[in-house]
């Protein structure tokens, strides 16, 4: 089965614990999450120090390989900063929408080079934490609205946000898992 695009609302992780990767957005507050992006951006560097042809094969064909999972995360990194920017610079902007699926179509995600994407997201890590560290006092409330209609906060906003690379994380230690093991029948938990 192809990959399907991605429909599941997210939002719930900014109030409770993933029950798949076991991070709890909701135990922590915004002013945490420059320094988790930091370390996030540590554990894409090891994982993109990995041999680029394993890096490059999906485990199965319903899920991404882990170099399109570093590509999104890099994206998600650089949209959120200038999501970021739109909200400290606007009063409650709407953002524009993004389509991940379509990017990693278009950006040819699985053919770019794990080095380059490995440099390319510690820097986009590196701009969104300066980012939110630059974030003081009243301006943790302030807003910003998906183009689907969900609200935030810049608190709630820098919550949603570090559970995406934190959870992709965990996909690509699945995709390791599988590819050791032969493919989808292991049980990589």
């Amino acid at each position: 089965m192809p990959i399907e695009p991605e429909t599941k609302d997210w939002t719930w992780v900014i109030d409770r614990r993933c029950d798949e990767c076991g991070f709890d957005a909701g135990a922590i507050d915004g002013e945490h999450v420059a320094e988790l992006i930091r370390q996030n951006a540590l554990a894409w560097w090891e994982v993109l120090g990995r041999d680029p042809a394993e890096l490059a094969r999906r485990p199965t064909d319903d899920r991404w390989s882990s170099l399109e999972y570093a590509c999104h995360v890099r994206d998600v990194f650089r949209l959120y900063d200038a999501r970021l920017h739109l909200m400290l610079d606007e009063d409650d902007p709407l953002y524009p929408n993004w389509d991940q699926d379509q990017s990693a179509i278009d950006e040819r995600y699985n053919e770019q080079d794990p080095a380059v994407v490995s440099t390319e997201l510690q820097d986009a890590a590196a701009a969104l934490a300066e980012s939110f560290d630059d974030v003081e006092g009243d301006a943790w409330q302030r807003t910003g609205t998906r183009s689907d209609g969900a609200r935030f906060t810049v608190d709630t906003f820098a919550r949603y946000m570090i559970h995406d690379p934190i959870h992709h994380v965990h996909d690509v230690e699945v995709n390791f898992a599988l590819l050791a093991n032969g493919g989808p029948s292991a049980d990589p938990e």
